[in-house]
């Protein structure tokens, strides 16, 4: 019989090679069906072809994505040892942690490693899990086995799959039914060095009747070379849960970050999800809500304020598969010097989805000749009994207000702070948790303070 198997086999894109993942999951000793299920990501990471022009969800970033990445420059960073106290993390992680306010349990990720964990054994003793993917893998296997890639395929996209071929580290998090954890759970993501290529994964699974809050920290240095994080979050609420998800992204300059996350959301469940999208040269992010049982509800909430030439992409999708559900998204950007922004929305209500009730607004403004955002909201109705609309705004800022402003002795500077302060107040108002929500604002609140 003739071998094959060379002639078939994917090409490698750049470092990232099949027998890569062979000897990713053989060093971590992992079960033959996580290996089986990496080995069969990577082929559809290999076969899935680079975004173009052609490729309509692309349009608008494929050039700019194909400037920022350079498969060839990346390497896999090196596996890192345990940090004993919070005293032993990278300078620039321990500030990160140190400015975030409360919290009931904390995870850090260095790169691709796990590298410290704080967690009160009161939460242990009512069943809640907050551990690292790996660690999960091997101390609940059904858990991670029942959920992992049910959401998030592999055939979610290239970068979906890139993520189940590569991840290392993760965050798991499991609250049983009817447990409530009222103060949230942290995870911190730090990418230490240029040149590396990092691959965070995020399992949240709450039962029936759970509740939990999930604060995602995601930042670095400033670089003079790229680095990649491919990232994903599987979120999944069952009957009467209720979830809360928050991304802070303020990675540094030099950072490329391709994130694909998924929702479940069960029946009379609710999933806030809010992203903030402060860092980084290149972000794109594909964010899908499921509402598969009848009474879920989603919101999904965005932020982001561009400078200097970073590039944003926001690919939403709220996909209505059960009657009587309901879905929101707001999602609104600031944007200044050559920084630019895409934001396609879709609600998509399925045949079966009647009394369907869903709403999606991104508004943008534009603080200089240069910027630009581009704004795609979208309907794809198959049933007849629905209220569905979509609104999208590009614009400048409103001279009324700033001359207003400035007729009470404010500084111009000051002035355009305080109306780009207020305009993303409607979409902060909206996060149930008033700690986060300060957080966030104070981190706006920097971030504009860049330009006065």
């Amino acid at each position: 019989m003739t071998d094959t198997s060379t002639a078939t086999a994917p090409a490698p894109v750049g470092v990232f090679t099949r027998d890569q993942v062979e000897i990713l999951s053989t060093r971590k000793l992992e079960p033959e069906w996580l290996r089986d299920g990496r080995l069969a990501a990577y082929d559809a990471f290999a076969a899935a072809p680079m975004p173009t022009r052609a490729a309509e969800d692309w349009r608008y970033s494929w050039q700019r994505f194909g400037k920022a990445v350079d498969f060839d420059a990346y390497a896999f960073p090196e596996e890192r040892g345990p940090a004993a106290t919070l005293d032993a993390l990278p300078a620039g992680l321990r500030a990160v942690i140190e400015e975030s306010g409360e919290t009931s349990a904390r995870v850090a990720q260095v790169d691709g490693t796990v590298v410290w964990r704080e967690v009160p054994e009161t939460l242990k003793q009512r069943g809640v899990i907050f551990t690292s993917l790996e660690a999960a893998v091997r101390e609940h296997p059904e858990l991670v086995r029942k959920y992992l890639g049910t959401a998030l395929p592999a055939s979610a996209g290239k970068f979906a799959a890139m993520n189940e071929a590569y991840w290392t580290g993760g965050v798991f998090i499991y609250v049983p039914r009817n447990v409530k954890v009222e103060v949230p759970l942290r995870a911190y993501r730090w990418i230490g060095d240029a040149g590396t290529a990092v691959f965070g994964r995020t399992l949240v699974v709450a039962e029936a009747g759970a509740e939990v809050a999930v604060v995602d920290e995601l930042a670095s240095g400033d670089f003079g070379r790229t680095a990649l994080h491919a990232g994903a979050a599987e979120i999944f609420s069952d009957e009467g849960a209720k979830v809360i998800y928050t991304s802070a992204q303020r990675f540094g300059r030099g950072v490329v970050h391709l994130q694909t996350d998924r929702l479940s959301a069960g029946r009379d469940s609710k999933i806030t999800m809010l992203y903030s999208t402060l860092g980084g040269d290149f972000t794109r992010v594909d964010a899908q809500c499921l509402m598969r049982e009848p009474g879920s509800h989603v919101d999904m909430l965005g932020i982001y304020i561009g400078q200097g030439d970073q590039h944003f992409d926001h690919e939403t999708l709220q996909d209505h598969q059960a009657p009587h559900a309901s879905s929101n998204l707001l999602f609104k950007g600031a944007l200044d010097d050559e920084a630019r922004s895409v934001f396609r929305g879709l609600i998509r209500v399925h045949p079966k989805a009647q009394r369907t009730d869903a709403y999606q607004t991104n508004r943008n403004l534009v603080l200089s000749a240069k910027a630009r955002a581009d704004s795609l909201p979208n309907l794809e109705i198959q049933a007849d009994d629905v209220r569905c609309s979509h609104a999208a705004t590009v614009g400048q800022l409103d001279e009324e207000e700033i001359f207003y402003l400035l007729s009470r002795g404010i500084p111009k500077g000051e002035a355009v702070r305080l109306v780009v302060f207020g305009f993303f107040a409607e979409v902060l108002d909206q996060l149930p948790l008033e700690g986060v929500r300060g957080e966030l604002l104070r981190a706006v609140e920097r971030r504009l303070a860049r330009k006065v």
